[in-house]
């Protein structure tokens, strides 16, 4: 049976999750197997995305301060949000 998680995250990068950040998030939601959804807590109106989408996360409208419910299932789905708790932790610093 495929592993599931949650993992809720405030995101503190000053411009939230758009364009750099935005990339760097689907670029490390993109190496991983496991299905990954992410939505706007701090929306009421916000709705599940694919986290592998730039345009899905774009439409999400994330901004700092906002609380992001990341959901994750697969063979690799707590090392996926294990990378990308990591990544908003570092403020969406590139990993070497």
């Amino acid at each position: 049976m495929p592993e599931t998680h949650e993992l809720v995250l405030t995101i503190s990068h000053p411009n939230g999750l758009h364009l750099r950040p935005a990339a760097l998030f689907v670029r490390t939601a993109a190496h991983f197997h496991s299905a990954i959804t992410v939505r706007n807590l701090s929306r009421i109106e916000s709705h599940s995305v694919d986290a592998k989408s730039m345009f899905g996360l774009m439409q999400l409208g994330v901004a700092e301060g906002h609380q992001i419910e990341l959901h994750s299932i697969g063979v690799d789905a707590t090392a996926a949000l294990l990378a990308l708790q990591q990544l908003v932790a570092s403020d969406f610093e590139e990993q070497p």
